[in-house]
């Protein structure tokens, strides 16, 4: 199957190399993930606390993390050279191949994460003796962030610094 238009520019975007030198080093790499981390923590504790307390308060806590994570979640795209977010075409088999390594290590720890999420709370229901209903909503919430982008915290933590590639066909032709 041949590139499509959207395939080349998504290809561009996510190859465009101007803000490389904030990821270069694993050091950065790992920064990166880490605030990621830490703004998905705050906004997802944020998001329930829309649901479960202060509503205000919490929403312009969530609309406040949202920009700097949106910017990190492009950042963490560019680092990998968009190995999650670029269709299967639009790699070569060595991304291919890292990216179903990214997935299934992403996947192996979100099932540890889910194991951990059910006894924690069943355990906070028998330490309570509290409903389980009452640690469902929240717990559920934080494991499908965690669903959500482990693969992006994995691929992150993962990337191997790269050698320049001055014959990027692809990134020429936007």
């Amino acid at each position: 199957m041949t590139a499509t238009r959207y395939d080349r520019r998504m290809y561009a975007v996510m190859n465009d190399r101007r803000a490389a030198a904030v990821y270069a080093t694993p050091g950065r790499r790992r920064l990166l993930v880490g605030a990621h981390f830490a703004l998905t923590a705050v906004g997802v504790g944020a998001w329930i606390g829309t649901v479960f307390g202060s509503r205000f308060a919490s929403a312009v806590m969530v609309a406040a993390v949202l920009l700097p994570w949106v910017l990190l979640t492009g950042m963490l795209n560019g680092s990998t050279r968009g190995l999650l977010e670029l269709r299967g075409r639009m790699l070569d088999e060595r991304q291919l191949v890292e990216r179903d390594r990214v997935r299934a290590l992403a996947h192996r720890i979100t099932l540890w994460l889910l194991v951990a999420a059910a006894f924690g709370a069943g355990a906070y229901s028998v330490l309570t003796d509290a409903p389980l209903r009452a640690a469902v909503t929240p717990v559920l919430a934080v494991v499908l962030a965690a669903h959500w982008l482990m693969p992006l915290w994995v691929a992150g933590l993962r990337v191997q610094d790269e050698l320049v590639d001055m014959d990027d066909e692809f990134a020429e032709a936007s």
